[in-house]
């Protein structure tokens, strides 16, 4: 049976690529003009989940996004969920309507062409091999929270062994949220896996559901506090991917 599914995966995963790349081409123009400043991010934000729709749809993921309200205007937050897919992207765009935010994202990815010269102007990039440019992501952070924008990180970095549910968490996230007292929301994807793994044969159509869950505040909190926070927030989506399984 899956000799005869190959095929049909390879030209899916061909599709998923067409899709990123061809309205990136359509909408360069105006994706240039947004990220020539840091003060007209917010246009590309809205052009970035015009993109993130354009895939999931194209792709036929029937995405649905629960939890949503917990936001407050004029809030910066620090944005956090589970990583087993390149879809986690798209889906964490539309799952953040009003709250522009900035992905803090491997530096590898600057390699992708077209992509990765869009890429490294609007994300903070990490090298995680380099002490010092993990040092510098904290300070890029700060300036980007200052312009009001909010933060997005996967704290378990990517994880393709698809056997598991939910890695450990790095620090990063919480160590920033902490040092500026960001209200952390943890999110949890749980079919982004199952429709479009790391695993290139792989992948179906069908439905891709988020749970945005209730805010857990840092205010008051000191960095030696990391620690607890991050299994507090690791315990919410692990417990969630876990019922649903059942």
């Amino acid at each position: 049976m899956k000799i005869i599914l190959y095929p049909l995966w390879l030209l899916y995963r061909i599709w998923f690529y067409l899709l990123m790349l061809v309205p990136i081409l359509v909408l360069f123009p105006f994706i240039f003009i947004t990220i020539l400043s840091e003060k007209t991010y917010p246009l590309f934000f809205k052009i970035a989940r015009l993109w993130s729709k354009i895939i999931l749809i194209g792709m036929g993921f029937r995405y649905s996004i629960e939890g949503d309200e917990v936001f407050e205007d004029g809030k910066s937050y620090m944005l956090v969920a589970n990583h087993t897919s390149m879809t986690d992207i798209m889906l964490m765009l539309l799952a953040v309507k009003n709250h522009p935010f900035v992905f803090v994202g491997k530096k590898e990815l600057v390699k992708i062409p077209i992509f990765g010269f869009i890429y490294k102007r609007v994300c903070i990039l990490v090298d995680r091999s380099n002490s010092k440019s993990r040092y510098e992501v904290f300070e890029r952070a700060q300036k980007r929270i200052q312009q009001g924008l909010s933060i997005c990180i996967f704290p378990e970095g990517g994880v393709p062994d698809e056997s598991v549910i939910l890695d450990e968490f790095k620090d990063g996230a919480f160590r920033i949220a902490i040092e500026h007292q960001l209200t952390i929301v943890p999110m949890t994807f749980f079919d982004n896996k199952k429709r479009f793994s790391y695993t290139f044969f792989s992948g179906t159509p069908g439905k891709m559901r988020a749970k945005i869950h209730q805010p857990i505040e840092t205010a008051g909190k000191v960095l030696e506090d990391r620690h607890a926070i991050k299994q507090e927030v690791r315990q919410v989506i692990l417990t969630h991917l876990e019922k649903d399984l059942q």
